[in-house]
């Protein structure tokens, strides 16, 4: 088996040992088959009350621990952990999957090959979230409204190109007014915002904690939404429900997206 960059997978034996480096893969395998896991990153708080032994961050895990844990295998994301920390553990003798998700398609694809890798076949969340997300796969709907979603302050920082929380909210109809940036993050100025005249600031809970009394008296006059950053950049089993849960936080599409829904 290959991984999403094209990386050869050989067990050695059945895979009974997974550490993760991602939260969204974390949930998934832990939703999936529980007591695989036995690592996973500081970060992984889903689903809660997860027991397994804490290796660090996704940026900066403690390789010598990840190996200590003798996993059969760890899995990371090409955004999300570092190259070098991956070659130590490939080095090491570990073997690493590497996922790539940048879309809502691309997710249902690689976190199926990932579950394929640990020796499961579908689970019941990732058939239902395909089924949810059915009528938007192939191609997002017309966009009702063009956004800015800044995912930082101090410096600002907004989503860009190919980011997998932009393809969300494209299939719910929303355009990022960055989609096309040269980086994927940019920092840009609250002035830089302005001048772009978007119809929606869309403000996550995560990475940075926006709410209600911190990001949107920044956008004086322009409609503001407060959404849940689990249900906008996770991938897994967040999925399910994600379209839902987003949804009843956007302002509705089309003709409608000058009010809330």
């Amino acid at each position: 088996m290959v991984d999403d960059l094209g990386g050869l997978f050989r067990p050695a034996r059945g895979v009974r040992r997974v550490v993760s480096l991602v939260p969204s893969l974390t949930e998934a395998i832990a939703r999936t088959v529980p007591g695989l896991l036995v690592g996973a990153t500081d970060w992984c708080v889903q689903p809660p009350g997860l027991g397994v032994v804490r290796v660090g961050g996704t940026k900066n895990p403690d390789v010598r621990k990840v190996v200590g844990l003798a996993p059969d295998l760890v899995v990371a994301n090409f955004e999300e952990n570092r190259e070098a920390d991956l070659d130590a553990l490939r080095a090491a003798g570990v073997p690493v999957w590497v996922t790539v998700i940048r879309t809502i398609p691309e997710a249902l694809t690689s976190l199926q090959r990932m579950l394929a890798a640990c020796g499961q076949d579908t689970p019941a969340w990732l058939a239902e979230a395909r089924t949810v997300w059915a009528d938007v796969l192939r191609e997002p709907p017309p966009a009702g409204v063009a956004a800015v979603v800044p995912i930082w302050r101090r410096p600002w920082m907004v989503l860009g190109r190919d980011t997998f929380a932009g393809d969300v909210l494209a299939r719910l109809g929303v355009a990022n007014v960055y989609a096309h940036a040269d980086e994927r993050y940019p920092k840009v100025s609250v002035d830089e915002m302005l001048r772009r005249r978007p119809g929606l600031v869309v403000l996550p809970d995560e990475p940075y904690a926006f709410s209600a009394v911190d990001g949107p008296e920044t956008f004086p006059g322009l409609l503001v939404a407060l959404v849940s950053g689990r249900h906008l950049e996770w991938y897994g089993p967040s999925l399910t429900e994600a379209r839902r849960v987003l949804s009843a936080s956007l302002p509705a599409p089309g003709p409608a997206s000058s009010r809330w829904p």
